[in-house]
């Protein structure tokens, strides 16, 4: 009981309102439990440094690996073989202290290490996945090109050609620009997916570091996932093995399916970027006085932190059912992306309120707030826009299509 004239403390600071988590198993939550503990005593302290300088904590890998949460969802190969779910917590619990962060383990863990775990052979498999687990070789994903974003399906310039006079057994040579390509420049091998010159089919091939011809370059003044080392990648007659083409990536189907399996990881990350900016926020708001008070005791500081809390609440849902789908193999495209669009609009509306809460201070890298604001609005775009995410739902609810 508080004593008379004194001020109550206030209560703990929670983002998960209706205790969603409660749906993870006991050996799940205790994951979460450290993925918490590692951020917020390895990532936090320091993320704000790296975020304005535009660089990598590299520092906190060995600590990161240790969680062994890469590919946590893949059984086999090193891998955890946890659910879905549990996943997606995780990339949530990244996201919650630093979207930067769980950018990098999207792209390491999900689309890089997805890519092999969906398309490669058994072969390829034993030879990646248990050193992605572990960390020891990073991952990147190189789709995206200069002139060519939402409209991947078909219109790839990156080729890629047998080399003459080689059978199947051969070589390939790869030719093309890759842009926004997250990790790449540090990343010990790459998915690059190309068109093929002589059947149009997208294929995909795993291209290492050091290759002749290979090169990268980082790309400068982001204002979003400052910490994320996006590269524009340069492929000029990289020539490939056979060996090191993806066996079971024969067409944009199968670079699909691996959006499609990572789709869901991204309105996660929306859901932490949210909540993150909520959380901030909340500390905030019970402890900045003003007029003689605590503002969080004023009114429409009450209204923003509730309507801030309803969008993660609703898409902390929103997901926690995606993903028990996912785990049930259920999952459909429609129902990822109404997810990843949901819940990026909500987020960016969350940490645009916690902003306003914090007034002048929101713009101050210092409070945190202003980088998940910038960084909400590189997850409102990548893997799928919003207008793309709704014209794919628009058509599943229409049975009418309304792409071009």
């Amino acid at each position: 009981m508080t004593k008379p004239g004194t001020t109550p403390a206030p209560p703990p600071v929670e983002g998960d309102f209706y205790d969603l988590a409660a749906f993870l198993d006991e050996e799940d939550r205790l994951l979460l439990k450290r993925v918490r503990s590692f951020m917020e005593e390895h990532v936090a302290p320091v993320i704000n440094v790296y975020w304005g300088k535009a660089e990598f904590p590299f520092e906190v890998l060995p600590a990161m690996a240790g969680l062994g949460i890469a590919g946590l969802a893949y059984p086999g190969y090193g891998c955890p073989g946890r659910s879905f779910l549990a996943d997606g917590f995780v990339a949530m619990e990244l996201a919650r202290i630093d979207p930067s962060m769980a950018t990098f383990m999207g792209v390491h863990g999900g689309l890089a290490m997805g890519s092999i775990y969906l398309c490669g052979s058994e072969e390829q498999k034993q030879q990646w996945l248990p050193a992605m687990a572990r960390m020891e070789k990073i991952g990147a994903f190189g789709l995206t090109e200069p002139d060519v974003g939402s409209g991947a399906a078909g219109g790839l310039t990156t080729t890629c050609r047998r080399i003459p006079g080689t059978t199947d057994a051969g070589g390939w040579i790869l030719h093309g620009v890759k842009k926004w390509i997250g990790n790449a420049t540090f990343a010990d091998v790459t998915v690059i997916w190309a068109r093929d010159v002589e059947d149009g089919n997208v294929k995909g091939f795993l291209v290492e570091k050091d290759t002749p011809g290979f090169s990268t370059e980082k790309m400068e003044h982001k204002i979003a996932l400052r910490a994320v080392q996006n590269a524009i990648i340069t492929l000029d007659g990289v020539r490939v093995p056979e060996a090191m083409r993806l066996q079971r990536a024969s067409t944009f189907r199968d670079t699909a399916n691996v959006l499609r399996m990572t789709r869901a990881s991204v309105a996660w990350q929306a859901v932490g970027c949210g909540r993150g900016a909520y959380e901030h926020a909340l500390r905030y708001a019970t402890k900045r006085e003003q007029f003689g008070r605590r503002i969080g005791g004023f009114q429409l500081v009450q209204d923003q932190l509730v309507r801030m809390l309803g969008n993660v609440t609703a898409s902390l849902a929103m997901v926690t059912r995606l993903s028990q789908l996912q785990d049930a193999g259920a999952m459909t495209d429609e129902q990822a992306s109404l997810a990843k669009a949901f819940c990026t609009v909500k987020a960016r509306e969350t940490v645009g309120l916690a902003r306003e809460l914090l007034g002048g201070n929101g713009i101050l890298l210092e409070h945190d707030v202003g980088r998940f604001v910038a960084d909400a609005e590189a997850i409102y775009s990548y893997e799928g826009t919003r207008e793309i995410n709704t014209l794919i739902v628009g058509r599943a609810i229409t049975g009418l299509s309304a792409f071009v």
